[in-house]
């Protein structure tokens, strides 16, 4: 299939795409005005039990501008028209705006998200490769036994004993993503690699899970790919054990785990939340719970659609990675 196929495949994805986040904008934007009452609707009853009358005729103000007094999907309205087009309202425990609060988080949690998935690939692709290559080897069978720990070991869990460790034996916190110096400070170069060396430490701890995993589908799809006729071939006609091991059998071992790399966005994004929490990182989870908790409609919301965005894009590239990868894939 030639450049026109790949371009209507794409323009196929992206309309599914927009279909998705009109239907994740909607249930979600009802599933967090479930429980009964707002944020509100509590702070209303405070300031009333207050006595204190000009914030009440504020909050009347802010119920009106965003619609609050009307039914459900005039709210709904009001605050998906206003969110395509960069207003993403207002954060009413915070009394800020959505957009300010939003930003940065959610740049760090790309960040992090991203050093994740390189740290998981780098690490687990390698030892993939070589388990499926010395099979029932020493090697092997210490990678395996790694590899299940590290699968039954939650991410919070391990950043609990890091920090205490670190505290308790080395008198230094390894929570953060940045000196503190730099927590409040502008962006800067001096900034930036600050970032990166605090990163690594939460995008190894919430990739744990995720690098067992691999780990158990590189090395099994690599051992069923060996058997193969193509490579028994490759192997036949004489070619050095280390290509026909690379460029063959592993390209075609390695398709299963890009399609699951897109799906893997909201596994690291959820795991992060609560990494995030025990190691007070300044991503998006920890705020995006708050907003929940306390039912800060335009915050939650917000966050859950930047969420699956991140989520619908990163299964689009692994998507045409995967097509890119392996020209057999037709773009049906």
């Amino acid at each position: 299939m030639g450049g026109m196929g790949m371009i209507t495949y794409i323009a196929r994805r992206v309309l599914y795409s927009i279909v998705l986040l009109i239907g994740v904008s909607i249930i979600g934007f009802a599933v967090i005005q479930l429980p009964p009452g707002d944020y509100l609707t509590m702070y209303t009853m405070e300031l009333r039990a207050r006595g204190d009358k000009s914030a009440l005729q504020h909050l009347e103000e802010l119920k009106i501008r965003y619609g609050l007094d009307r039914p459900m999907h005039e709210q709904y309205w009001i605050w998906i028209t206003h969110f395509v087009r960069g207003d993403f309202g207002r954060s009413f425990k915070y009394e800020l705006s959505v957009r300010e609060l939003v930003g940065q988080r959610l740049a760090l949690t790309v960040a992090l998200t991203l050093a994740t998935m390189l740290l998981t690939w780098v690490i687990a692709i390698p030892i993939g490769i070589y388990s499926a290559t010395h099979q029932y080897s020493l090697a092997d069978q210490v990678f395996t036994t790694i590899s299940f720990i590290g699968l039954g070991t939650p991410g919070f869990l391990l950043a609990l004993i890091l920090l205490f460790i670190s505290a308790f034996y080395f008198g230094q916190s390894i929570g953060g993503l940045f000196s503190a110096e730099f927590v409040d400070a502008p962006w800067t170069l001096a900034r930036f690699i600050d970032l990166l060396r605090h990163l690594w430490v939460p995008a190894l701890i919430t990739g744990v899970s995720g690098t067992a995993s691999l780990i158990r589908i590189m090395r099994a799809n690599l051992l069923d790919t060996l058997g193969q006729p193509f490579v028994l071939a490759a192997r036949a006609k004489g070619l050095k054990e280390r290509v026909v091991i690379l460029k063959h059998a592993v390209r075609i071992a390695i398709n299963p785990l890009i399609s699951i790399m897109g799906m893997s966005l909201p596994d690291i994004i959820s795991g992060a939340a609560l990494v995030s929490i025990v190691l007070n990182l300044p991503t998006a989870g920890p705020l995006f719970l708050e907003a929940l908790r306390y039912q800060d409609m335009f915050l939650a919301g917000t966050f859950l659609m930047f969420l699956t965005i991140m989520l619908v894009i990163g299964n689009l590239l692994a998507d045409i990675a995967l097509a890119w990868v392996d020209p057999r894939i037709r773009y049906d």
